[in-house]
Formats: C-alpha cells, sequence, structure tokens
C-alpha cells in the first residue's frame, strides 16, 4: 500500500465516522427521547471507559493479576481515589500516569 493509498484510507475513515456521528445529530435534532433513555445513554460514556481501562489494569501477561505487583492496578487504584477527590478527568488522568512512572522507575531502582 503506497502512501497516497494510506492517506486515502485515513480520510475516507475519518469522513465516514464524522457523517455517522452528524446523522444523529441530525435526526435526533428534531426527535424527542424519553427521560428513561437520556438517563440509560448518560451511563455509556462510563461503560464503554470502564471496558476499555479495566483489561489493561488487570491483565498481565495473559492473566488477571490482583496483587501489588500489578503497578497498573495500584497505579490505576491511586488514581480512582484522586477522581473521587478532585472529580476531574485531566488530573486523574495525569496523577494516575505519574503515579504509574513513579512506581516503575523506583521499582526499577530498588532492584
Amino acid at each position: 500500500m503506497g502512501s497516497l493509498d494510506l492517506w486515502l484510507v485515513l480520510l475516507l475513515g475519518g469522513l465516514g465516522t464524522y457523517l455517522i456521528r452528524l446523522s444523529f445529530i441530525l435526526i435526533f435534532q428534531h426527535v424527542e427521547i424519553p427521560s428513561y433513555m437520556e438517563r440509560i445513554l448518560r451511563l455509556v460514556p462510563p461503560a464503554v471507559f470502564s471496558a476499555i481501562v479495566l483489561p489493561e489494569l488487570l491483565v498481565r501477561e495473559g492473566a488477571v493479576q490482583f496483587s501489588f505487583s500489578n503497578l497498573r492496578l495500584v497505579a490505576g487504584l491511586l488514581a480512582a481515589v484522586i477522581a473521587l477527590r478532585t472529580r476531574n478527568v485531566l488530573v486523574t488522568i495525569a496523577s494516575g500516569m505519574v503515579i504509574l512512572w513513579a512506581l516503575q522507575y523506583f521499582l526499577s531502582a530498588i532492584k
């Protein structure tokens, strides 16, 4: 696949996803969504985020690992505490990454 083909695929993929999202905005602009459906739809982003993040925190080397040697899990738990205290997504993500990097640095220095 040449460079031009790659750019064409990327542009068409981006345009396709943009049009799909735009279609929902245009359709639901004129349709009244029931209140129960709005409550359900508010839960979609946390559910998707959990489905993406939890496997990264829990699965190490093909197996679920609940231990303090799983540094990603430890950093994720500390970031969750920070999220509950600050209610700020950017602070939570930044602090989780800094905690993970610090744990990795200090544990590699000990070994």
